[in-house]
């Protein structure tokens, strides 16, 4: 029942949001639980960003349809991502044991899933939704190598986040 309000929620909010942080700012270094392929380790933004460029992605909560569908669509996506050097890394505020689950089924354990259950990241980041500051907005960043925002995206509906980080990746490279 708690999934289906949920759903219900992001269905009547999905206008667009709009992230704060712009292009040249900083992104905020963090480093946070995560895992992969159900697998759980440190992730920091800062040693990720020595591999290159890091898509940092904000969901609102795991198994929700929205965010299935956007973790299928990147997952689908990473070998272009790889290509590209880049990596990419989702966070919301689910606790490390419903993202060990996710991590496996939905990013089917192609990349990692942070856990933010105190905020601090998506908060870093103004990548809250509205008033219901418990949940991330559906928001994406593209973080040169150099720390620096090179791309953000924000909006409800999931079909654009992937092709557009990837066109952001790839302008990077020229």
């Amino acid at each position: 029942m708690k999934k289906l309000i949920i759903a219900a929620f992001f269905a009547l909010a999905a206008t667009p949001a709009f992230a704060s942080l712009k292009i040249g700012d900083h992104a905020p270094d963090f480093t946070a639980p995560a895992t992969l392929g159900g697998k759980e380790f440190t992730f920091h933004l800062a040693d990720a960003l020595k591999n290159g460029p890091v898509v940092v992605y904000f969901y609102p909560a795991a198994f929700t349809q929205g965010c299935t569908v956007e973790a299928h669509e990147f997952a689908a996506a990473i070998p272009q991502y790889k290509a590209l050097g880049a990596s990419v890394i989702g966070v919301s505020h689910d606790d490390i044991a419903t993202l060990n689950k996710f991590s496996v089924s939905e990013c089917q354990s192609k990349f990692p899933v942070a856990a933010d259950q105190d905020r601090h990241i998506m908060k870093s980041y103004d990548a809250t939704l509205g008033f219901l500051t418990a949940y991330a907005s559906r928001t994406s960043y593209v973080v040169s190598q150099d720390g620096r925002v090179a791309f953000t995206y924000s909006a409800m509906d999931p079909d654009e986040h992937v092709g557009r980080t990837l066109k952001a990746v790839e302008a990077l490279k020229h």
